[in-house]
């Protein structure tokens, strides 16, 4: 019951605002790391040069008033060294632009960069001949700023502004450092721990992280995300049709408006797994082209108390922004199950949260517009105030679907899978009931993994039966190695089985019979397939199911006068139909009385929490006894089958040792070839059962005494 081509899930979270949210805040981090890094940059692009090359600078451009230089060259050479066989030599001329700080010396010189070997720089003579050589490897590089830091001592500072002027080198005072520039780096390393800050806590609050327990977990599907109509649900029509009022509803609220009307404010889908409550859920908002948000029950449980409540406040508060809208919640088991019910006290958690949702749900400010759609197979369990009118006013079933709806089912997921000619859909679902819309689908894609297995170039009918075995029964498992003995075991075991269920004339028709060990601890199958849905089951069938079951360990016993730990599930199965049979269905001596009180579940076949037993002792020994006797009597009909027909037995069973699995026509043929008598009628070969002896009580006084009178 899934559509053909299901569009992947995209979330209100999509990628559009969000990402150019994300593209802008990284654009603003790039350009403030590329201005701090220009200014690194700026600054280590400044030469720095010592106190004492500085002081040899100036006595070198000593110049007089014209400008001319007076004494010196000029320039001077600074060596470097760069290694044991290699120097660098620097010349620093023409200063100029001279600028006083206040902690440093600014200008502008030209410096020539020479590298010689050290043997060809002896001393600065030789040095000055290399730089001026033509053949040097000379790197000319003009207006190189350079930066010098002046003396601590006022004094010395005094000195050598003095000797500046008395130098005619030109000079000026740099103006004090700006506000902008004293502050920027301040201004921009501070601000860029306010983005990191504001983008890590922007990521603490979205979905998922530890900051956002209070706010919804539900994810929000926009109408173009969910792309499902009521086409894609099939076999369950009936449902179909009660939720059409909530689409048109949707679509055009001012219909019912009108007339005074007002739609369900809350729909309950219930169901056993698998039939498609999600599905229709989402078929729903679909068709009906509104906001679908999305979420479990189990989203709105924590550990702390309120956090639940909190989330159910802001759900509500998103739909609302969204409305008309539809809240979908799965499991709602999870966070609608009764308060009260135990003996220690409630969870207070769970409690708050349910109380919250009733709130929400039909409060003083109860929106119309939001309507809440939940799915659960735990109906029973769930609090009255939740089921009460004005919550979820519409309860729908969405059962099991039947032969119809299952060759319904079928057509939609075999769209896309490549079909041999003889395959028959209608047989298909016939020999699948109780099959929900997820079981059909994993058996449609079993069966096409085997044909792919198998090399074929489409999908046979052998394919489809295999496939049923291999979800009812089991994988196969040809590599387990039994001994001859066990071998014999198993196919006298399942021979019984078959032998009394084609015996009996109200069983379903056994369609296979193997000892091909499957599943888990099945050593061999009798595989049995009704002719067509059940709903409703006679003390004779389940008579009759009773001595199927013990048909196997019963032709154990009659050939090797020995029973086996086979058995064992035959025997649960049987005492079970037994009891329900006595305590359930009142189908025993003890009249039509019901004697099990549980809160089973309608829908889950193992939700069953047994209540204390409220009948005597003497009761329980009696209901006991009924249960022994059924099973006891069972056992005498399959006993006078197995020996009327021992032949067919032994025959089958030593057609089962050579081909290990036996159809339905050949297990008929050989019955027919090996079976002196027709089908066993019930009750024509048992014993009449005893009719209840009347209970003998001691006679009272006033009794006696009219009998003495009489006398």
């Amino acid at each position: 019951m899934r559509q053909e081509n299901e569009p992947s899930r995209k979330t209100h979270e999509s990628k559009g605002p969000v990402g150019n949210r994300n593209i802008v805040w990284y654009l603003v981090i790039a350009g403030l790391g590329i201005v701090a890094v220009t200014m690194l940059l700026a600054q280590n692009a400044v030469l720095e040069i010592s106190y004492y090359d500085f002081q040899r600078l100036i006595e070198a451009s000593r110049r007089d008033e014209t400008g001319e230089l007076v004494e010196g060259t000029g320039y001077i050479d600074v060596r470097v060294e760069l290694g044991e066989d290699k120097v660098r030599i620097d010349r620093y001329q023409n200063l100029r632009n001279l600028r006083n700080g206040t902690s440093t010396l600014t200008g502008k010189i030209d410096r020539i960069v020479n590298y010689q070997p050290v043997e060809t720089v002896l001393d600065e003579s030789l040095a000055a001949e290399a730089a001026d050589s033509r053949t040097a490897v000379n790197q000319h590089q003009p207006g190189i700023a350079f930066r010098t830091y002046k003396p601590a001592s006022d004094q010395e500072e005094y000195g050598l502004l003095e000797k500046l002027r008395a130098y005619h080198i030109e000079h000026s005072n740099e103006p004090g450092p700006s506000l902008w520039r004293a502050y920027i780096p301040l201004m921009l390393i501070t601000g860029l721990f306010v983005l990191l800050f504001i983008i890590m806590m922007r990521r603490l609050s979205g979905a998922g992280s530890p900051m956002s327990f209070g706010r919804s977990r539900g994810r929000l599907y926009a109408q173009e995300d969910i792309g499902l109509s009521f086409d894609a649900v099939a076999g369950i029509d009936e449902a179909v049709e009660e939720v059409r009022e909530v689409v048109d509803f949707l679509r055009s609220p001012e219909k019912y408006q009108k007339l005074g009307g007002r739609i369900p404010k809350g729909v309950l889908l219930v169901g056993p797994p698998g039939t498609g409550k999600t599905l229709l859920a989402k078929a729903i908002a679909g068709e009906a082209g509104v906001p679908y948000f999305s979420l479990s029950g189990s989203d709105f449980v924590e550990m702390f108390v309120g956090v639940g409540a909190a989330r159910v406040r802001d759900m509500f508060q998103q739909a609302e922004a969204k409305a008309p809208c539809i809240i979908f919640i799965d499991e709602l088991d999870a966070l609608g199950k009764s308060r009260g019910g135990s003996m220690i006290g409630g969870h207070d958690e769970r409690e708050q949260t349910l109380n919250a949702l009733l709130v929400e749900m039909d409060g003083f400010e109860s929106n119309t517009s939001v309507i809440v759609v939940a799915a659960t197979n735990r109906p029973e369990t769930l609090d009255q105030a939740l089921l009460r009118p004005g919550r979820f006013d519409r309860t729908v079933l969405v059962d099991r679907p039947d032969i119809a709806g299952r060759e319904h089912i079928l057509k939609v997921h075999v769209k896309s899978v490549k079909l041999d000619a003889s395959v028959d859909l209608h047989r298909v679902a016939a020999i699948t009931p109780g099959f929900v819309g997820a079981d059909l689908a994993n058996l449609v894609n079993e069966a096409a993994l085997l044909a792919a297995r198998k090399e074929k170039s489409a999908v046979g009918m052998s394919e489809f039966n295999e496939a049923v075995e291999r979800v009812t029964a089991g994988l196969e498992k040809k590599q387990r190695v039994m001994s001859d003995e066990e071998k014999h075991r198993v196919a006298y075991h399942e021979a019984g089985h078959a032998l009394v269920a084609c015996s009996l004339p109200n069983t379903d028709p056994v369609h296979k019979v193997s000892i091909i060990p499957r599943g888990i601890a099945a050593l061999g199958y009798t595989m049995q397939r009704p002719e067509g849905d059940r709903f409703l089951m006679t003390q004779t069938e389940l008579e009759s199911r009773i001595q199927v079951l013990l048909g196997g360990t019963l032709a154990e016993e009659l050939i090797f006068e020995d029973i086996s730990t086979g058995a064992q599930n035959d025997l649960e199965r049987a005492t079970e139909i037994a009891r329900s049979m006595v305590t359930d269905f009142g189908m025993s001596r003890l009249g039509r009385v019901n004697y099990r009180e549980s809160n089973r579940s309608a829908f889950l076949a193992s939700a069953a929490e047994d209540r204390p037993r409220s009948h005597s002792e003497k009761t329980a020994r009696e209901i006991d006894e009924e249960i022994r006797r059924i099973v006891d009597e069972a056992i005498e009909k399959v006993r006078r089958i197995l020996e009327t027909r021992r032949k067919a037995l032994e025959a089958m069973t030593q057609r089962l040792i050579e081909v290990e699995s036996i159809d339905s026509e050949e297990l008929g043929e050989i019955i027919e070839h090996h079976s002196p008598s027709p089908r066993i009628v019930p009750g024509t070969q048992a014993a009449p059962r005893p009719e209840p002896r009347p209970e003998i009580r001691p006679a009272t006084a006033a009794e006696a005494n009219q009998v003495d009178q009489r006398s």
